[in-house]
């Protein structure tokens, strides 16, 4: 294997300790699940804190659908000195997934058989492919046996949950928040986002290359927007009011209220930091997320050897916590040492980033101890 890093220091305490690209599958290709490869495979990734002596405290967080490896940046709460993620105490660790634009092997990513990107000529990845392509990293280069803590939310949940399957022997802790194979509704609301840029008519002949598809991505975006939040918390801050630009729903077709105002800005804000083929390829990947192996569920969860924290999130309706609360039981079924635990937040999916602070008390029995101190946590605002 030829294994190429390039590092650059960083010395701020929320700055990352190492920000760096490591490079594999330079003679023979990454295979893929669904068929393709990739030659070669670049990961970006970025280090918060220092390895012990011992390689033992290294902690992996895994990002959502446009995260990055700037872990620190998209979850400041959870990460730094003396929060849950304590930098004095842990090395943590985010890679940037194949499949994204920010810095990973993506659909930007030069095509070696073409000289050209990708595009919409990327490969399909799937959970495994992105977990496989970290554990390259994460055993390769920073030579660890075993890892102290998988963490993640979403589809990050999804790769931690890849990680206590893929890997049993490697991982002593896993904790999955908000996250379980989609359900019906769930592909649903993927379906209509990748439509809705597909349809786009710069997408037309099915690739985005050249001008993006920059309307069909605002309005994908906009659509998980409404599947990240809750109805509580639109009723809260939006109810039926006029768009606050001063429109007038009664008077144009086009004037909005505010809701639609504050979708239409997410969605705008969306397209100048990420990527039509990006979103495509990683929607998909949280598609065909399956605990299954075309099996039995049960019998794949026997694998796991890890201590398992899953998080539902009380308002939740893109992950149900119904759904996490049965998967916890499937795996209590199965023999894994699962514990389920419940945020109660208003925000909706997104509640494990808006509402950060309330999941330290949730996953510091589980980082701190060897054994769970509860089988049911449930904290939050009153």
């Amino acid at each position: 294997m030829v294994a190429e890093t390039n590092l650059r220091q960083t010395r701020h305490s929320l700055h990352p300790t190492l920000e760096g690209d490591y490079s594999f599958a330079h003679r023979e290709p990454f295979q893929l699940t669904g068929g393709g490869q990739l030659q070669p495979v670049t990961l970006h990734y970025a280090t918060y804190g220092r390895l012990s002596q011992k390689r033992d405290n290294l902690i992996l967080v895994c990002h959502a659908l446009s995260g990055s490896a700037l872990a620190a940046d998209w979850w400041p709460e959870m990460i730094g000195e003396g929060r849950a993620l304590d930098t004095s105490r842990y090395c943590v660790v985010c890679v940037n997934v194949i499949g994204s634009c920010y810095g990973s092997t993506g659909p930007s990513s030069t095509n070696p058989l073409t000289g050209e990107p990708y595009g919409s000529n990327f490969p399909l990845v799937t959970i495994n492919d992105i977990v496989r392509a970290q554990a390259r990293l994460i055993f390769d280069e920073f030579s660890i046996e075993k890892l102290h803590t998988v963490i993640g939310g979403s589809i990050g949940g999804m790769q931690a949950l890849e990680w206590a399957i893929s890997f049993p022997e490697r991982i002593e802790r896993c904790i999955s928040i908000g996250a379980t194979p989609l359900s019906a509704m769930g592909l649903a609301l993927n379906h209509l986002q990748r439509q809705a840029i597909l349809l786009d008519l710069s997408c037309r002949n099915g690739s985005s290359l050249g001008d993006a598809p920059v309307a069909g991505l605002a309005l994908a975006r906009a659509i998980a927007t409404c599947s990240y939040k809750s109805a509580e918390l639109f009723a809260e801050r939006f109810n039926r009011r006029r768009n606050r630009n001063g429109e007038n729903p009664l008077c144009s077709l086009n004037d909005r209220f505010d809701v639609a105002g504050y979708l239409d800005y997410q969605g705008e804000k969306f397209t100048r930091r990420f990527s039509a083929d990006s979103y495509l390829i990683l929607a998909k990947a949280m598609d065909t997320f399956d605990l299954t192996r075309g099996g039995k569920s049960e019998e794949v969860l026997t694998r796991i050897r890890a201590r398992v924290l899953l998080v539902g999130i009380l308002s939740d309706w893109l992950f149900p916590k119904s759904d996490v609360q049965a998967l916890a039981e499937r795996m209590r079924a199965a023999g894994v040492d699962c514990s389920y635990a419940e945020l109660r937040s208003s925000h909706g999916h997104d509640g494990f980033l808006a509402d950060a602070l309330l999941l330290e008390p949730l996953i510091m029995p589980l980082l701190e101890s060897s054994e769970l101190a509860e089988r049911y946590i449930s904290v939050g605002a009153p």
